[in-house]
């Protein structure tokens, strides 16, 4: 057999088992998460995970931009660096990387061979336990000596918690998930806080004082330093454009001198997000300098984050799926395109708050193309259509997500709108293959 029907077999094994992506909200609300499978599984292996230092990022926003940038910074520090992050936008293995690049369809094959007895003799696995025990084992193999872990969801029962990072990072704080984390902030931070680990310094982000209560006083009772961003580590914005943005950030414990800093990733909650990974990088004790963070994170890449694929007419991708992203998402497409309104590609998993994210964006909307990504968890058009309705704003059914994206082309070619995805990761996953597709074939001709 060819590595592409090796590659496709060992993704059906993987989806063999158990896989809560797939499920229903109301199926992964009493879901059996917990630790005791995975920690089963990775003595089987002889525990790859404590064989290289680890930073380990929850949260609700910024986690996986976060995580980017802590993994560019130390692979700019000549680290060997591990990535792992999920879910996928286009390929499997994008979850496994190493040194910015995802892990070989060949090596990902010979993993699955190699975990499939160890995997036999711990019983109800989940498709995420094994995904995640196969990146422990990649790091291990392919010579990683610094890894970044993007928790999955939650913290507390999350599949990557079998580490003892060397500082865990947990991101802005608000509403997802409800149905397994809880629906008020302090319940979610509870799940959050459940990646700090005894003396073991923790980094947050600005957080509302209800989740943050929460994280000061688990990291009390396991006695680690809590370092908080935009208390004990300032941060300033200083230039942005459409090419990057710059900002100083300034460590008020006395340690260090400001830094200034330079990234790509646009969005003034990036800026958050480059403050708490210098904050975590400087709290891990990883031998970093402030000259390797900074060329990294200049560096950094992370896709669908207010990516801009084109300028005239503007055509963006971005992974915004709750409302306080969504106010985010707002916020910078009026400062980089005042005035302007939007053809915004949406699709919704059932659990998302829909009327919450088109109240945010109701005055920039010229009208929504409402589609469906080829996903078990997304909603139907028609369920999606009655809360436009409710809010107000013209829309305009398209499927499958191929449809959407010509339709929305086709519409900001007569007014120059901006063509928007988000909403949801896996319909701008597909907004983003199709749009491939286009360029490629177009190229051709």
């Amino acid at each position: 057999m060819d590595i592409e029907t090796h590659y496709n077999l060992a993704l059906d094994y993987l989806y063999s088992f158990v896989d809560y992506s797939l499920k229903h909200s109301s199926e992964l609300a009493k879901a059996d998460f917990n630790l005791e499978r995975m920690f089963a599984l990775m003595e089987s292996l002889g525990s790859p995970q404590a064989k290289y230092p680890i930073v380990h990022v929850a949260g609700t926003k910024g986690k996986g931009s976060t995580s980017a940038l802590c993994a560019a910074g130390l692979q700019a520090a000549g680290y060997r660096t591990g990535l792992y992050t999920s879910p996928h936008l286009e390929e499997f293995t994008e979850r496994i990387c190493i040194n910015g690049e995802p892990i070989s369809r060949g090596q990902l094959v010979e993993l699955v061979e190699d975990i499939k007895p160890h995997v036999a003799r711990v019983d109800k696995l989940t498709t995420f336990e094994i995904t995640t025990a196969l990146a422990f084992m990649a790091f291990e193999r392919y010579g990683v000596n610094a890894a970044v872990f993007e928790v999955g969801l939650g913290g507390r029962l999350d599949a990557t918690n079998v580490v003892t990072p060397k500082v865990s990072v947990i991101t802005s704080l608000s509403y997802d998930h409800m149905a397994v984390l809880g629906n008020t902030l302090a319940l979610i931070a509870g799940e959050k806080a459940g990646i700090i680990k005894p003396g073991v310094p923790v980094v947050s982000s600005p957080q509302r004082d209800e989740a943050l209560q929460v994280l000061l006083r688990v990291a009390k009772e396991v006695d680690s330093d809590f370092i908080l961003v935009g208390r004990d580590v300032e941060f300033e914005r200083n230039s942005a454009s459409l090419q990057g943005q710059s900002l100083t950030v300034t460590d008020r414990t006395g340690r260090r001198a400001p830094v200034g800093l330079q990234i790509p990733l646009l969005g003034v909650y990036q800026i958050e997000n480059a403050a708490t990974a210098y904050a975590a990088l400087k709290a891990s004790g990883i031998p970093i300098t402030d000259a390797q963070i900074q060329a990294g994170f200049s560096q950094v890449q992370w896709r669908a984050r207010f990516e801009v694929m084109r300028l005239e007419p503007p055509v963006i991708f971005d992974c915004a799926h709750n409302q306080d992203s969504f106010e985010k998402l707002c916020e910078t497409l009026e400062e980089y395109f005042p005035g302007k309104k939007v053809f915004l590609i949406f699709g919704a998993s059932e659990d998302k708050n829909i009327p919450g994210m088109f109240a945010e964006m109701k005055l920039k909307i010229k009208k929504i193309i409402i589609t469906r990504a080829d996903h078990p968890r997304a909603l139907s058009v028609d369920h999606i259509s009655g809360f436009a309705d409710q809010a107000g704003a013209g829309w305009e059914a398209a499927t499958p997500v191929k449809e959407a994206l010509r339709l929305a082309l086709e519409l900001s070619a007569k007014d120059g709108s901006i063509v928007l995805s988000a909403g949801s990761m896996f319909v701008t996953a597909e907004v983003m293959r199709e749009w491939k597709s286009l360029n490629e074939s177009t190229e051709l001709e």
